[in-house]
């Protein structure tokens, strides 16, 4: 057996009429193509006789916008199907056909010629050959593919990650190479994981896991927030992984759900933010984290008292204590007065955090594994431009969600003589940033999380104002980021795995 080198589905597998004659796709066919796609793995479709003309128009046009090989395929023209294969010819590959229809002489002359015949079927056939193998869901396909590429290197160094996130993520990272279904240059096989099958026998074909478990989280509890392994509640799917891991204690998982705890709280991620004063030193400038309060009533009496204690002067801006994971953990507010926090939307428990001048620039820091990127992204107005703005608002708070309208500057609207774009770039100390971008690494022991960076204006203190997990790093190039991305996870499974 070889790596795989290609791959033919027949349409039947992927594509259905309904009762107007309208061609679909079938549940778990789409992404699998996408898969295939991006994975750069040679893929085509093929179609027998009996196939209708509105049925073949569709598969044309699917075949196209996915860029695949279209193919007319029976029994009686194997000779001619194979030489329109030249072009997915390579030593030492092998070849699958994927099918639900049984036509035994087409897949008999086809598993002669050395291919590995899959056949979707909910029961056991009559077929009696050894290249033939059943499953009884598509979504099964993935990880035999990846089966076949392992066993045929013979190489085992080649590690398998079996990875878990939501369809939208998933199909971000993997248009940009980063999920392909054969070695990466450092040895990576990556496979996706579904909760559509049962977990256990998934993860007993992959090596590791990598996930985004904050894509699953299906309710908060603000009352047991703290204790996280009761206020937080996983979908079943992950609860199903978190018991696997539980029962096999030296099973590898990128990153543990307990380290990733901390940064589902923005009270959490501001305690261990402030211990970020270690790490300071009196011949550069301070790293820091924003001056905050947490708040479980808007309405208490001495609010004024309590922020002025926390040193905190307006405008202040105010954030759910929950970061992430439930519909309304980016509803946010720029407050003004202390009045504001009247019939203020935010949910509660919230976070008012200082909000700090920084000339309407963010440093966008990732961290994949030793590596440190970093970008810069047109932020939030400086305070006069808010308070003007404010004031033409009749001085109500600005409420905004942060993952869709976060209110920026233009650039007329920066503040501070003389303080521009590229002047804002080269007063960034990048080695500062780097310092601490290691020390929470150390501290949070993840793998690839991301970190924002504003700079005061006129203190020059650098404020770590968020930090989040498994980030897109889209500003970073595709050609540096991505074997990074690859380095960091073979490293952190290499040293897991160690312990």
């Amino acid at each position: 057996m070889a790596a795989v080198g290609g791959v033919l589905l027949d349409e039947s597998i992927l594509f259905a009429q309904d009762g107007e004659g309208n061609t679909h796709f079938v549940p778990g066919s789409e992404a699998l193509l996408r898969r295939l796609h991006y994975s750069k793995i040679h893929t085509g479709i093929s179609y027998g006789d009996g196939v209708s003309s509105q049925k073949v128009t569709f598969i044309k046009k699917m075949s196209t916008l996915y860029s695949l090989d279209c193919i007319a395929l029976d029994a009686s023209c194997i000779d001619a199907f194979n030489g329109t294969l030249l072009a997915w010819s390579g030593a030492g590959e092998s070849y699958f056909y994927v099918t639900s229809k049984i036509d035994k002489d087409l897949i008999l002359k086809l598993s002669n010629q050395g291919w590995t015949i899959v056949v979707k079927s909910s029961k056991d056939s009559p077929l009696e050959n050894t290249r033939v193998q059943f499953i009884n869901k598509l979504e099964e396909l993935p990880i035999n593919l990846c089966r076949c590429t392992k066993l045929a290197l013979h190489d085992t160094k080649v590690v398998t990650i079996g990875y878990i996130m939501k369809s939208s993520r998933e199909e971000d990272f993997a248009k940009r190479g980063a999920f392909p279904m054969y070695p990466t240059q450092n040895g990576l096989i990556f496979v996706p994981l579904t909760f559509d099958l049962p977990l256990a026998p998934q993860l007993q074909e992959v090596d590791a896991v990598l996930h985004k478990a904050t894509d699953e989280i299906v309710r908060i509890d603000p009352a047991n927030f703290l204790d996280c392994s009761e206020g937080v509640s996983f979908s079943k799917g992950i609860q199903e992984l978190e018991r696997y891991i539980q029962d096999h204690p030296d099973y590898c998982i990128i990153d543990p759900l307990n380290n990733i705890y901390p940064l589902l709280d923005r009270l959490s991620i501001q305690q261990i933010l402030l211990k970020l004063e270690d790490i300071n030193t009196e011949s550069r400038c301070k790293i820091r984290a924003p001056h905050f309060l947490k708040v479980d009533n808007f309405h208490m009496p001495n609010m004024a008292e309590r922020l002025s204690e926390a040193k905190l002067i307006f405008p202040n801006i105010v954030k759910p204590q929950v970061a992430c994971g439930v519909a309304d953990a980016h509803n946010m507010a720029i407050v003004f007065r202390t009045e504001d926090f009247r019939d203020l939307s935010v949910p509660l428990p919230a976070i008012v955090q200082e909000y700090i001048d920084h000339s309407s620039h963010i440093f966008k820091f990732y961290v994949l594994g030793e590596k440190v990127f970093h970008a810069v992204r047109k932020s939030t107005p400086n305070t006069d431009v808010l308070l003007s703005s404010s004031e033409k608002n009749g001085s109500r708070p600005i409420i905004f969600d942060s993952l869709k309208s976060l209110p920026t500057a233009k650039d007329e609207q920066h503040s501070g003589a003389g303080f521009c774009s590229k002047a804002d770039k080269h007063s960034l100390d990048l080695a500062l940033v780097t310092d601490a971008a290691h020390w929470l690494r150390k501290t949070l022991d993840l793998t690839i999380f991301g970190f924002d960076v504003v700079i005061q204006e006129g203190s020059g203190d650098h404020v770590i104002v968020d930090v989040n997990y498994l980030p897109s790093f889209k500003e970073i190039p595709d050609t540096v980021a991505i074997p990074a991305f690859w380095d960091a996870i073979k490293s952190s499974y290499e040293s897991r795995k160690a312990k």
